[in-house]
């Protein structure tokens, strides 16, 4: 996803009697992915159900009062997390497989590239987290929920989510930039957006943002999903009470699974992920780059960016499958769309 080549130093001695283009295809790979096409393909599929997914998943929250609850803010904020990366992570890394090297937008995007990513990274986990701990809140202390969980602190929280993932993201990004190879000479077209600070720091944040960002929060949620379903099944078999009160629980019921649902997907999709960043991280530690890590290392890499990609796309599918009020307004609104395309 960010970086995937080892820093290299290539003297005039390395260089012999080849030509640079010999040199860069030696040390940088082919400038086109061999997988391009297919990828490409699986990417921007998953490109055009993201997008209008999550576009209609924030219009649904936003025109409809009733869906503006502090549940929904948070699935608002997801989606925006997911068409982020969409919109502007997917096309650089299409472009990437494309054209591996040069990189030709300068230092700028390259910055923006991984700073970005970083960020919605963050933000897309902490979003997830903070809506499993409403949720909690919910189920297993309903009487609190009205006091603790309301639009505006629900605002509050989603602006905490989105400063502190700014402020993580810097780290990762201060240590990348426009990286050339020498052939004794820095070589114009072996640009790449890459790793140019020290491999130990790079490899001390990867390991804690690995596990501040996804094995603590999984283990957080995976506990809380774990009594919120206990707590529901104790209310399923002691439920004696008015019609209202069975709806309202079933009403519950079907939020909590539905969320318990995106944060499985979540869990799953992201973990290549991280083991691909592990993963590169150790091998260019102790420089081994052999015929088999680097194979391995490539399958990892274009899973972890297949899922990373899937998992901005598959939240409204979940929605819409297992929200009956999402899937109502979902229709609602396709029924207008249509409407209002026949009326032109």
């Amino acid at each position: 996803m960010f970086c995937n080549i080892t820093l290299l130093n290539v003297t005039g001695n390395d260089s012999g009697t080849k030509s640079i283009e010999d040199l860069l295809l030696e040390f940088l790979g082919p400038k086109r992915s061999p997988v391009f096409f297919p990828i490409t393909l699986v990417y921007l599929l998953i490109f055009f159900l993201g997008v209008s997914g999550n576009l209609l998943t924030c219009t649904v929250i936003s025109k409809h009062k009733k869906m503006r609850t502090p549940t929904n803010l948070f699935l608002f904020s997801l989606a925006v997390s997911d068409l982020l990366v969409l919109l502007f992570g997917m096309p650089l890394e299409i472009y990437d497989m494309w054209q591996n090297y040069p990189f030709p937008f300068g230092e700028g995007v390259c910055y923006f590239k991984i700073f970005l990513l970083e960020t919605v990274c963050f933000a897309s986990i902490l979003n997830v987290t903070v809506l499993s701990a409403e949720r909690y809140i919910a189920v297993v202390h309903p009487l609190k929920i009205r006091y603790v969980s309301t639009n505006k602190h629900a605002k509050h929280v989603i602006s905490a989510v989105w400063v502190v993932s700014l402020v993580c993201a810097i780290p990762n990004t201060s240590l990348h930039g426009i990286y050339y190879l020498n052939l004794p000479e820095k070589v114009a077209e072996s640009a790449i957006c890459s790793l140019i600070g020290a491999p130990w720091i790079y490899n001390l944040v990867i390991l804690i943002t690995t596990a501040c960002f996804y094995i603590v929060p999984v283990m957080v949620m995976s506990g809380l999903y774990l009594v919120m379903g206990i707590q529901l099944s104790r209310e399923r078999h002691l439920s004696q009470g008015t019609m209202r009160k069975n709806c309202k629980r079933g009403r519950r019921r079907q939020a909590t699974k539905m969320l318990a649902v995106v944060v499985l997907v979540f869990s799953i999709c992201w973990a290549p992920f991280h083991i691909d960043r592990l993963l590169w991280s150790c091998i260019m530690q102790w420089s081994v780059w052999t015929d088999l890590n680097q194979t391995v290392y490539q399958c990892v890499h274009l899973l972890s960016g297949i899922l990373f990609y899937l998992s901005s796309a598959v939240n409204p599918v979940i929605y819409n499958m297992l929200s009956t009020r999402f899937r109502e307004l979902f229709n609602e609104l396709f029924k207008m769309s249509a409407t209002e395309c026949v009326l032109r």
